[in-house]
């Protein structure tokens, strides 16, 4: 770069810059800054003509206070003359002042380009850098579709200096990056990755940078990539650190280069040629070697770049996992990292082993240090690396250990971070009924679950130990005997008493014989718990008291007076009420054979995945390791209501897909499989159904839930929604699951899973501050129609959130008839004495509450022409937003969710959709079409969305809120 010459100093600069830091005050700042703009404004508009200095003087003093903050609207035609100087100085600012302050839409786009290309062409290399960072910085589409041909040009040439094809590569990276559908590689391939073999690392480290980019999207024309990049990691692994001086980075040669050269293999199997292969390993072993030699520094920057280089090299043998020797090698050296005292270390060689035990080569050499592992699991000081801890017990256990880790899991589950819990819950579960030697084991590690973290366990893992108790006879009775001293704790569970009532109302004549465990016992050690339950769970122990007077005739009185009791027969809920009436007249009216065939036992269910383990792979990604918040759960039935005939009535099992829809917080779920309305001939149908009716209009409900209140009553001075709600709004339409909202103090997460006309949703609170949050408090109102639209309810949340913690607040919702608006929330609390009031709205959309619905092609049409009038039709004609996926746009209908229809449009490129909104008022079926033109250019692809309904008004809505999606 060229020497800046004495003259170019600027002084005017200096010394504004010097009167500005002098200034005592935001006031005095701003007056001085008010000056320099009106003289220089004044310089810029005058009739004598400035010199190049004079402008680049000017400029500066525009650019510096832009960053000091103040808006700068004029200037940007000198610094666009700036760039026609030959001198390096000025054409510098020039091209400096473009990249902070011009955006993609400028008028002056075509100019700069025009200056670009000028220097593009001029040969002088340091104008060529300058253009192309210019070019980098400002990335919009204008300039890539301008010089996406250009620059492949001027990286491959033969004449193009050094530093300007590492500028070219980085620049064509940031373009592809911005406008992948501009940046067509084509002729330029094979010349373009011959790169790596180039003589100047600058530029393979540039390149590859590039290369891997591409790779990861277009393997196939670049897999000629991969003998180069082993050819290259070979020089590099077997030189000496004297051998690459300039690229030597504390005794490490090459660190980065290394790192990108393992990585860009990851993005291809092992090689085919035996040579290439060979010399592969004989790279991977070597710096495995290198790890074992004592360190030729004690610095840690030098120990940094070894242990990248290694835990690069360890992803790459894990990626290949074909090498049995590596494998344990790389075992053995990520061992000696578990107790390193460099956390980061630990961390990553927890996180890498996770990988590792899921290899049949590595699996028992990881195995060999549980003992370590299961005291970084007690004595971590980092929560991070005690999760880490977790997922790799939970990935090295087999039938060997399963014990002992289950154990030590549970052990540690009493002191575990809350944050954590919910998966550690659904880890031991999974392990305890996959490595079950004896299911008696399984029932005491379950119901142990409940005891010590029942808050965490979640509907699918004590409907999972139900569906197994009531599928395994050999077991009924233990389970029996447990679950009935379990319930005798002063203090159980709710879930505890839902496992008992179950199990008890199925097998309690099992252990009726002993004096302890009579009928009348049973009956009354269940009925203490009735009062303190929520109603669903004082909804299932009423079915099962029907079923304690078919097993144990000598109840019937005790029980009949319990249903005949005011506090039951005019219950306030309608659906304790109409159980208890109900199950009264059947055991008035009802012979014994009658009673007996009604509440006969429950049959085995059928034998399919466990819905825990269903539950952690979309929690987690299938076959992943480390916790993301991230897709898909199934949209089984809400709380494991469902219907029972010839499937569960555990319904959290029910055989579904996962969506492909992707979120953080992982709860997206698929339609339930079927659906059928509970009958009253059918007493046990909906045992587990948390989705009673609404409860009463206003107040506080038996479950703990507040109702939603009219804006006026929500609050005296609620803060208006905020400006972006309509966008965070649209962001949930087609998911279920992530962030709501996220500022400097707060992060407001949702989970939400819907099932029929009923939802349930999720809202996690964080304090993202290490101060309190005090008088905190949450509203839901339902402005104007919308009171009469959807019934919402609200648990009420901690008063007090402590810096760095997170509550949960659960939100029920009924949907009445079709709406359009959104309920509100209101969030206020303060900190640091200041009140923050924010509102939003919350993400309940109608199409939250489709059922989808399977259709042959003729069925479709049918409907289709049936739903033919004029106000039935919404149809809008939209340019697409993004590129036009075919991946994305299905994940998109599915999770609006709808039934996604295939080989039913004569054209295949076209998408339909059937699904039914389920509302309280009544059904509304709805049809989809969605028409791309993905042959024309990109910038000119449309759509073109027709719905049909039963209803004008949802027809509308959903046609709304689907053009938003794409």
């Amino acid at each position: 770069m060229p020497a800046v010459s004495k003259g170019d100093g600027m002084r005017g600069l200096a010394v504004f810059i010097s009167d500005i830091r002098n200034c005592k005050s935001k006031e005095a700042e701003i007056k001085r800054i008010n000056k320099e703009l009106a003289n220089i404004r004044s310089k810029f508009k005058g009739d004598k003509a400035l010199d190049g200095y004079s402008k680049k003087k000017y400029v500066c003093k525009l650019l510096f206070i832009f960053l000091l903050g103040h808006d700068i609207d004029f200037g940007h035609m000198e610094a666009v003359n700036l760039l026609s100087s030959n001198k390096y100085t000025e054409k510098q600012i020039g091209y400096l002042f473009i990249s902070v302050l011009v955006n993609s839409n400028s008028e002056l786009i075509r100019l700069i380009n025009n200056a670009i290309k000028n220097d593009l062409s001029s040969r002088n290399p340091t104008f060529m850098c300058l253009a192309l960072h210019c070019i980098a910085n400002v990335g919009s589409r204008e300039m890539a579709e301008a010089f996406a041909g250009e620059i492949p040009r001027i990286l491959v040439a033969g004449d193009t200096m050094d530093s300007v094809k590492q500028s070219a590569a980085l620049c064509l990276l940031r373009l592809y990056k911005a406008s992948p559908d501009l940046v067509l590689m084509g002729e330029w391939t094979s010349r373009v990755v011959h790169l790596l073999n180039d003589q100047h690392m600058g530029v393979v480290t540039a390149a590859i940078s590039l290369i891997t980019c591409l790779s990861s999207k277009n393997p196939d024309e670049f897999k000629t990539c991969v003998s180069l990049a082993v050819s290259r990691l070979s020089r590099i692994v077997s030189s000496a650190s004297t051998d690459l001086q300039d690229y030597t980075y504390y005794f490490v040669p090459a660190p980065w280069l290394s790192c990108k050269l393992l990585r860009l293999l990851q993005c291809y199997p092992p090689p085919e040629d035996g040579a290439v292969k060979g010399r592969l390993v004989e790279c991977l072993e070597t710096i495995l070697n290198k790890a074992q030699e004592p360190p030729k520094s004690k610095k840690v920057q030098h120990s940094n770049a070894k242990n990248a280089i290694l835990f690069e090299a360890i992803s790459l043998i894990i990626h290949y996992d074909s090498e049995p020797n590596l494998l344990v090698r790389a075992c053995n050296q990520l061992g000696q990292f578990l107790q390193h005292r460099e956390t980061n270390l630990r961390y990553l060689a927890l996180e890498s082993m996770c990988t590792l035990a899921s290899s049949e080569f590595s699996h028992e050499a990881v195995k060999t240090h549980i003992e370590t592992v299961i005291n970084a699991l007690k004595t971590e000081r980092d929560v991070s690396v005690r999760q880490r801890a977790a997922d790799l017990l939970y990935a090295m256990c087999d039938r060997s250990n399963a014990k002992q880790i289950v154990a030590e899991m549970l052990s540690y589950l009493e002191t575990a971070d809350y944050s954590i819990r919910e998966e550690m819950v659904l880890k031991v579960a999974i392990l305890a009924e996959k490595y079950a030697v004896d299911y008696s084991w399984y029932v005491d590690t379950i119901l142990n679950l409940i005891r010590i973290a029942g808050d965490y366990v979640s509907e699918e893992v004590w409907y999972r130990v139900i569906q197994i108790v009531i599928n395994r006879d050999d077991v009924q009775g233990y389970a029996a005997k447990t679950v009935f001293e379990a319930l005798q704790a002063p203090a159980c569970h709710e879930n505890m008493v839902k496992v008992g009532g179950y199990i008890l109302g199925e097998f309690g004549n099992l252990i009726a014989g002993d004096p302890r465990s009579s009928p009348l016992v049973q009956f009354n050690l269940l009925h203490s718990k009735f009062h303190l339950c929520s109603v669903p769970t004082r909804a299932l122990l009423l079915s099962a008291y029907i079923k304690f007077i078919n097993l144990f005739p000598e109840t019937k009185a005790t029980i009949q007076e319990v249903l005949r009791s005011d506090s039951q027969i005019r219950n306030s809920d309608v659906e304790l009420q109409q159980r208890a009436v109900e199950y009264l007249k059947l055991s008035s009216i009802a012979s014994t054979d009658v009673l007996a065939t009604v509440l006969e036992e429950m049959p085995p269910f059928p034998e399919r995945e466990s819905s825990i383990l269903a539950k952690l792979k979309k929690k987690k990604g299938p076959g992943a390791v480390s916790v993301e918040l991230e897709d898909g759960k199934e949209r089984g039935e809400l709380n494991g209501g469902g219907d029972r005939g010839g499937d569960a009535a555990i319904a959290a099992s029910n055989a579904s897909t996962p969506s492909p829809s992707a979120d953080l917080l992982g709860l997206r779920s698929a339609a339930p499989v079927s659906g059928t309305a509970p009958s009253a001939g059918s007493l046990l149908v909906d045992v587990f159904s948390e989705a009673g009716p609404a409860a009463s209009s206003a107040g506080v409900n038996d479950d703990g839930f507040l109702s939603s209140a009219p804006p006026s009553a929500a609050s005296e001075d609620p803060a208006p929604p905020l400006p972006e709600s309509d966008e965070l709004l649209n962001k949930f339409v087609c998911k279920n699951n992530g962030v709501l909202f996220e500022n400097q103090l707060l992060q407001i997460g949702i989970k939400s899973e819907y099932r029929q006309n009923l939802g349930r949703m999720y809202l996690f609170y964080g304090n993202k501050t290490s101060v309190q949050f005090v008088s905190f408090s949450t509203i839901v109102s339902c402005p104007g129609e919308l009171q009469s639209q959807l019934n919402v309810q609200t648990k009420t949340v901690e008063p007090l959130v402590e810096g760095g913690a997170q509550v949960q607040q659960v939100i029920n919702i009924e949907c009445l008839t079709d709406f359009i608006d959104a309920p509100l929330l209101n969030i206020k609390f303060r900190y640091g004495g200041a009140l923050q009031n924010i509102s939003l709205k919350l993400p309940v959309t109608i199409n939250k509450f489709f059922q989808p619905t399977e259709m042959a092609a003729a069925d479709f049409f049918q409907r289709w022409k049936q739903l033919s009038q004029p106000q039935q039709e919404a149809q809008k004609i939209f340019k697409a937003s993004h590129g036009m996926d075919t991946e994305v746009l299905k994940a998109k209908l599915l999770g609006l969710g709808t039934a996604l229809l295939e080989n039913v449009d004569p054209n295949p490129e076209n998408y339909v959709c059937a699904g039914v909104i389920q509302t309280k008022a009544q059904q509304v079926g709805c049809l989809l079409r969605l028409e791309p033109n993905a042959q024309a250019q990109p910038g000119e692809q449309m759509y073109r969305l027709t719905l049909r309904s039963s209803k004008d008004t949802v027809s509308q809505r959903v046609c709304d809120l689907l053009a938003e999606q794409f």
